[in-house]
């Protein structure tokens, strides 16, 4: 298999290629997703469709037991293309490396599962059925194109593989998070005499030293790491600038360890802000389908196992590859994992080409190498897990 997966591996490059130069911003990933549909076809996929939220399927296989690879087919923007090296869109192939956005996160991935289980078929143990997703929106809200996959479409299977930047490490979990709103208000008057209102951004002002330094004292994972929150954007409403504010907003980025969860984070958060409004945010996604969905921006913390079968058939494909000890460990961003495994509760793990420091960056790029070894390890991963 392996001669095979290097004698294909050029093609898999040219399809990665190919799917960078088509921009798949979130929820604008029409252009991709009939894109990879039409390579699913091309490669002999035994059933290709495209769901209601505009997630791509595939399937290889008829068993009754059934496993998932995922990669999410959006990107984030590319800021300022001037601070690029390589144009984003290119797809530029040099020296070992593809670059361009999206390449690491999570186009490289996609192709590894693509070509992965492609290679798989002849050899699918016939109680399984494979199935690759290249799922919608995930980097507007992790985890959304699975609410459509598992509820409605009737996928749900017994191991779920994020095909996410783990540098051909095996991951097995990752934090929650949370985004938060915290609101002050107060009463408007002129600003020349301050002293007849009340400002809403003084009242936030108090608030703001407290959040830092309750990011100092939030729980530590000897595993998954430390709790963490940051503010990351403050917005403030006033009649004129000759006008005291009569609200003020931030917003928070909370980062979930083990033992954290919504009503701890929003407690912690209740001592703090007095008589403030907090609120969870909420998700209104349109996908390019026109398909409308809304998720509450609560992402579980969840971890599984490494002693579950489906992680120590992961260990045993990346042994084979690697030809040596695979590493194990976790995500340090957020994947759709929160979703399938956090609320679903579907054993979910991940291998996948690149590092996580390449992703939303202006240096964005996987390694022939890294599409090779990933291509490698997900054709062998059935054989493996049926073991």
């Amino acid at each position: 298999m392996k001669n095979t997966a290097k004698a294909r591996l050029g093609e898999a490059i040219e399809f990665l290629r190919e799917i960078v130069r088509i921009p798949s911003f979130s929820g604008k990933e029409e252009g991709v997703a009939r894109a990879i549909a039409a390579e699913m076809e091309r490669l002999g996929y035994d059933e290709v469709k495209i769901d209601s939220f505009g997630s791509v399927i595939g399937r290889i296989g008829n068993g009754p037991r059934a496993i998932v690879y995922d990669a999410h087919i959006d990107t984030v923007g590319v800021g300022d293309p001037e601070a690029w090296a390589h144009d984003p869109f290119e797809g530029k192939h040099e020296a070992g490396w593809i670059w361009g956005r999206g390449t690491s996160d999570n186009k490289g991935g996609l192709v590894s599962i693509l070509y992965g289980a492609t290679l798989a078929k002849a050899s699918l143990p016939k109680e399984l059925s494979l199935y690759v997703v290249g799922s919608a929106m995930e980097e507007d809200c992790d985890g959304i194109a699975f609410k459509t996959i598992i509820s409605e479409d009737g996928l749900r299977p017994e191991a779920l593989l994020l095909a996410e930047c783990t540098g051909l490490r095996v991951y097995r979990g990752h934090r929650g998070r949370m985004e938060i709103a915290i609101t002050t208000h107060g009463a408007s008057c002129h600003a020349s005499a301050p002293e007849r209102g009340e400002n809403a951004v003084y009242k936030m002002a108090r608030i703001i030293p407290e959040i830092e330094r309750l990011n100092e004292r939030l729980a530590n994972d000897a595993f998954l790491g430390k709790g963490s929150i940051a503010v990351t954007k403050i917005e403030n409403d006033t009649p004129s600038l000759n006008a005291v504010p009569d609200r003020c907003e931030i917003f928070i980025d909370r980062r979930l360890t083990a033992g954290e969860t919504k009503e701890s984070a929003l407690a912690e958060l209740a001592e703090i802000a007095g008589d403030a409004d907090i609120r969870v945010l909420v998700h209104e996604a349109e996908a390019w389908t026109g398909k409308r969905m809304s998720m509450e921006k609560y992402f579980p913390t969840w971890t599984l196992e490494e002693e579950h079968p489906a992680v120590q058939a992961a260990a045993g494909a990346a042994r084979e590859v690697l030809e040596r000890e695979p590493e194990i460990g976790r995500w340090t961003f957020s994947t759709n994992g929160v979703y399938t495994a956090g609320i679903e509760g579907v054993p979910t793990l991940g291998f996948g080409p690149a590092e996580e420091e390449f992703t939303h960056s202006i240096d964005d790029r996987v390694s022939e190498d890294d599409l090779l070894a990933s291509i490698l390890f997900y054709a062998n991963y059935p054989k493996h897990f049926s073991a």
